[in-house]
């Protein structure tokens, strides 16, 4: 049986962007993970609006990132394939379906949208599919969490590379650009460039194709 620890970074990536990758090497390097796998989401049922584009662009922009970027970057359609809501407890049952132990597993996610988690489908028995790694994001520290929510202090830890088996919620304080897929449409919308918040390939492919409004590069 396969030993590897695998980060999942899930979100709606309507761009994805420079935050994203950030946030992925930051987990990659403090947890000692051997693949990340980015995890575009299908219908969210915590959003009432839709992706601004179609699926196939937003899972092309993935793919394109993760070919640009590193081998340790891929891809997994578990939830963008499926016309079902996107629920993380979902897809991590699947994942261990595959073979994989909830100890192998290292869902990542935004201090921001964890502050949420409470919210979440299936919680707090989530956090008995995977471990779950908190990484900080501008406004946003990790450490703030402990006061926020004081009935999930006892199961976090700062995030280490050291091996632990039992299932906990790593805080990981990073620097992460400042940067979201709002702010990255609103430029679009404005005819201004995108190149210092997304990956290149992204920004070409959103030109190209005349995504959010912007204007075709040729």
């Amino acid at each position: 049986m396969s030993t590897e620890r695998i980060g999942i970074l899930g979100g709606r990536f309507d761009p994805i962007h420079l935050g994203h990758l950030a946030t992925a090497e930051a987990a990659r390097r403090e947890l000692a993970l051997d693949r990340v796998l980015l995890l575009p989401s299908g219908p969210s049922p915590h959003r009432a609006a839709p992706a601004r584009v179609a699926d196939a662009y937003r899972l092309e922009m993935a793919r394109l990132t993760a070919a640009a970027t590193a081998p340790w970057l891929e891809i997994e359609e578990a939830e963008i394939a499926s016309p079902e809501p996107s629920y993380t407890s979902v897809t991590l049952t699947r994942l261990a379906e595959t073979g994989y132990r909830p100890s192998q597993l290292f869902f990542i996610v935004g201090a921001d949208a964890f502050a949420e988690i409470a919210t979440w489908h299936d919680y707090p028995a989530v956090f008995d599919r995977a471990h779950f790694v908190v990484v900080s994001r501008p406004g946003h520290p990790v450490e703030a969490l402990r006061r926020r929510l004081p009935t999930l202090a006892t199961r976090m830890r700062v995030a280490t590379p050291v091996h632990a088996p039992a299932l906990a919620i790593h805080l990981l304080d990073a620097e992460t650009p400042a940067v979201s897929s709002t702010s990255i449409r609103a430029r679009l919308q404005a005819a201004e460039p995108v190149d210092d918040m997304v990956p290149t390939p992204v920004a070409t492919y959103i030109s190209t194709h005349g995504l959010y409004g912007a204007t075709d590069g040729e």
